[in-house]
């Protein structure tokens, strides 16, 4: 049951990431596509190599090649410490081009700044979504976010009686995430810094 509940949960994040990118970058031919630098291309390829990454984790784990699994997981950790160091040269270059966006650019900044230190890769895909009902208020919004560890939780609950602490200290970071992400792109130092990395 474990494997089966793992392995629909990574099916239910590659297709959100799918949806997500598929217009701009999966169906318009990825290195094809046509994006602002090379930079945002090696970092579409790294944090697609990071959900492929974790999906075979989860199918290698439901066949029993724990071998494989543990190998491919230390790829994994070198491929975590790159999509960092990308991910966040690739935001700055994005402030730097006063890009725009329907959520606004303070918040793109402050949310996706948040979403790489928490390592919550969702939200990026999910804020690319080609459906409006998405958008129309954040409770929709976060509600889809956070239906992940809300499945997470309640399969703990279901299949152990209790969640496991890692799920807890997991959820609950994410939850400081989306309560801090608004207050922090608002505040007139958020403001200050997105203006000052603009002006670099």
């Amino acid at each position: 049951m474990d494997d089966f509940f793992l392995a629909s949960m990574a099916g239910l994040i590659l297709l959100t990431v799918f949806i997500g990118f598929a217009r701009t970058y999966y169906l318009a031919g990825a290195f094809h596509a046509h994006l602002p630098s090379l930079l945002v291309h090696f970092h579409g390829a790294i944090f697609t190599c990071w959900i492929l990454v974790f999906v075979a984790q989860i199918a290698l784990a439901y066949s029993h090649h724990i071998r494989w699994q543990m190998r491919l997981g230390i790829f994994g950790v070198m491929l975590a410490v790159l999509m960092v160091l990308v991910g966040f040269a690739t935001l700055i270059a994005v402030v730097r081009r006063h890009a725009v966006f329907a959520m606004g650019l303070d918040t793109l900044f402050a949310g996706d700044v948040l979403q790489l230190f928490t390592f919550a890769l969702l939200g990026p895909a999910l804020g690319r979504w080609p459906f409006a009902f998405v958008f129309s208020s954040d409770l929709v919004f976060f509600g889809i976010l956070d239906s992940f560890m809300i499945f997470m939780i309640a399969f703990d609950l279901w299949s152990r009686g209790k969640a496991h602490l890692e799920t807890i200290s997991g959820s609950f970071l994410i939850l400081v995430m989306d309560f801090t992400m608004r207050p922090l792109a608002h505040s007139p130092l958020w403001h200050q810094f997105t203006a000052w990395v603009q002006s670099r």
